[in-house]
């Protein structure tokens, strides 16, 4: 990485574990405190566009969106200033964050920004049973778990190419869930923007409002805090789009790719020098093989929330 134009580095840089895509680092300067982000290059899931990602940033956080301040962006590395703020927890937000959040995302949408991506999605990958025989062959710790689920896998994978989206489509965040997310003073502060990009408006709504309203897993979901959300987007100007499974095809099929993209760095069975350690990676798997039947097989509960 080439940092100069941040200024003379007071110390070295440090790694801030935890990120479950890419690589992160603290940098400090006599220009300031960085967030160095290095992206994984090797296998990542998706087309990272850096101009059109970097130009909506800083359309964003000049209209006042609570985030970082991005600095510079490249194919391989994102420099955002560093922002001091409370982690938020993997459970039910307060009505209060979560309604705020509903008015940002409805200002984020507003933004009048060019994108110039015009990519087509490829159809969701099928071949869970491949994986479960590599799985089964290379001693996976959670290999009879995924043997057992995939079938379900297999279904999941027709629910995300087959599902009906209504639109209206938005420029977006993509990817507003509690561990991208800070609270100062506890309000909000929006981190990790690199998967923004167009997105159907019902999965947006739903993924967001989703994990604000739920713990580690789906048997404590706060309704009032999921229409906490909904009613600060309305509040900040936008219009709820209708109801159905729309809503929460995103998660699913964002957790569905997220899974298989840690199987397979668990296959390759060697700590990678970019992305997540192996470690994690473990368990990003194990998570997914026990929560997305668990998330697919609720989805009736999950589309009452929007009654």
């Amino acid at each position: 990485m080439n940092l100069s134009h941040l200024g003379t580095p007071i110390g070295p840089m440090i790694r801030v574990h935890g990120g479950f895509a890419n690589r992160m680092y603290r940098l400090d300067t006599d220009q300031g405190s960085f967030a160095v982000k290095e992206l994984n290059l090797v296998d990542r899931r998706w087309t990272y566009h850096a101009e059109d990602v970097f130009r909506f940033e800083r359309a964003a956080f000049a209209a006042g969106i609570p985030m970082p301040e991005p600095i510079s962006a490249s194919h391989d590395t994102l420099v955002h200033r560093w922002v001091e703020g409370e982690k938020v927890p993997e459970a039910p937000a307060s009505a209060a964050y979560a309604f705020e959040i509903g008015e940002i995302l409805a200002r984020i949408h507003a933004l009048d920004v060019e994108w110039t991506d015009v990519s087509v999605k490829d159809p969701t990958s099928r071949d869970w049973p491949e994986l479960a025989e590599r799985a089964a062959a290379t001693g996976q710790p959670w290999a009879d778990e995924l043997a057992s689920h995939v079938e379900t896998f297999l279904a999941i994978a027709h629910f995300v190419d087959t599902c009906e989206r209504p639109g209206p489509v938005v420029l977006t965040h993509k990817d507003i869930q509690p561990w991208n997310l800070l609270a100062r003073a506890g309000r909000p502060v929006l981190l990790d923007w690199e998967l923004s990009g167009m997105l159907d408006l019902s999965g947006e709504l739903g993924s967001t409002a989703l994990s604000l309203a739920k713990g580690p897993g789906f048997d404590n979901i706060e309704s009032t805090i999921f229409r906490s959300v909904l009613d600060g987007y309305v509040a900040g100007g936008g219009t709820l789009p209708p109801s159905g499974p729309s809503w929460f095809v995103f998660m699913i099929g964002g957790w569905l790719g997220h899974t298989r993209f840690n199987i397979l760095r668990c296959l390759a069975g060697a700590e990678a020098n970019t992305g997540p350690d192996l470690t994690q990676s473990h368990e990003s798997a194990r998570n997914g093989i026990r929560g997305l039947p668990d998330m697919f097989g609720r989805l009736p509960e999950l589309e009452a929330l929007l009654v």
